[in-house]
Parts: structure tokens; sequence; C-alpha cells
């Protein structure tokens, strides 16, 4: 399992490496180039599953997302 995705800001195109909590998802994440507040897009349950290149560890292990 993956546990760090890079996250890009929509907004101004900032890419940062984050951790993926194992235990709950993300549902905010501010961005640390514009400080932007992204929510997961419509159908998905978190930040990761929107902007990040790797999904979050219940979608990777196969699993419903866990919003």
């Amino acid at each position: 399992m993956e546990l760090r995705s890079d996250i890009t800001c929509p907004q101004c195109a900032h890419r940062a490496t984050e951790v993926m909590p194992t235990n709950a998802c993300q549902w905010f994440y501010d961005c640390k180039g514009c400080g932007a507040v992204l929510k997961p897009k419509a159908g998905d349950c978190c930040v990761f599953c929107s902007y990040g290149t790797v999904p979050c560890p219940p979608v990777q292990t196969g699993g419903a997302c866990c919003g």
C-alpha cells in the first residue's frame, strides 16, 4: 500500500507530497501554494481521490471510499 500521494491544486497547480492517513479520509486540504481549501470532487470521498496521484488506502485495498 502506498501512503504518499502528490496533491496538485486545481487553482494554482502547486504540487505537494503528503502522507495519507490510514484510519480516516481527509475531506479538506489547505494548498501550500495559494491557500485554497480543497474539498473532494462530487463522487469522491477525500482530497487524495480527487487531487492526488494515489487514491486513499481504502480504495487501494479494493474497498469503498470511507466517505
